[in-house]
């Protein structure tokens, strides 16, 4: 399918999915069940990185490659799914112009509610320029990651860059952890899952301090390349904004995922609670 073949109010083929829980220990408790069930849960929740990854499959189906180079999202999370719980994307055009497209998709629990959203859009005549790469820079990751808290966030003036060789079994690491199936994202100089670039993004602050447990509760960004396998990536960032809510901690970091040191593939605001209010 293509953008050219989209129609307003057309439902996309729903996707079918779960996460398997993990064989080895996870750092952030949450995704495993006896701490999350001290905050509420009823077990350990699938991280919303793999959430958003299943969220982009129709998307991907409809418009291919198209949106991974130029296009926009945004993702939220409202209610965890749990491992092996069986999820359903469903996915609905809601605007159609002669030069672009928006689609609104929702990931449901077993239970058919909503647990998680995204808004995505594509936009042939996007004319807006990159951020230059040079704004946002490299620092080295902490050889020994410090506990989180507010003041150390506040103390951060630019986050450690994070790196990953998008080799071939990196990409197919990721369509493995996201339950992929698009033959799109295989074989040589294919494109990385968009899933990979929250789950770097995630990277910007876990490989910069210790949180356990902490919650990534939406992303909003803008494509501006495709990253490729052969690509070698850096996320570079900065601390934005921290605020309280509810009694959770959240911090929201502005950040870059750079191509081979010179090409933009993604701008990202990336927010996560990294103190969570205790259950009860």
């Amino acid at each position: 399918m293509s953008l050219d073949r989209l129609t307003a109010g057309a439902a996309l083929p729903e996707f079918h999915v779960s996460a398997t829980t993990p064989l080895e220990p996870h750092e952030n408790k949450i995704h495993e069940d006896d701490l999350a069930r001290q905050y509420g849960f009823k077990g350990g929740l699938v991280p919303g990185v793999i959430m958003y990854a299943w969220m982009t499959h129709p998307v991907v189906e409809a418009l291919g490659e198209e949106w991974l180079e130029r296009g926009a999202f945004e993702t939220r999370f409202a209610k965890p799914i749990y491992y092996e719980e069986p999820a359903t994307i469903r996915a609905r055009v809601t605007a159609r112009t002669d030069t672009g497209a928006t689609i609104e998709v929702g990931a449901h629990n077993a239970a058919g509610e909503l647990c998680g959203t995204a808004t995505v859009s594509l936009d042939r005549r996007l004319v807006a320029s990159p951020p230059a790469v040079g704004d946002y820079a490299v620092a080295p990751l902490p050889e020994e990651r410090p506990q989180v808290t507010r003041a150390h966030l506040e103390s951060l003036k630019v986050l450690g860059t994070p790196e990953l060789d998008l080799d071939s079994t990196a990409a197919a690491g990721w369509m493995t952890r996201f339950g992929e199936t698009l033959g799109l994202y295989g074989g040589a100089a294919a494109p990385g899952h968009p899933g990979g670039h929250l789950d770097l993004a995630n990277r910007a602050l876990n490989r910069n301090m210790r949180m356990s447990p902490w919650i990534h509760v939406g992303s909003q960004g803008q494509h501006w390349s495709v990253a490729r396998v052969g690509d070698q990536l850096a996320v570079r960032g900065r601390v934005q904004r921290l605020f309280e809510k509810k009694g959770h901690e959240f911090v929201e970091a502005d950040l870059l995922l750079v191509a081979n040191g010179t090409r933009p593939v993604a701008s990202i605001r990336h927010t996560a609670i990294y103190l969570l209010r205790k259950a009860g």
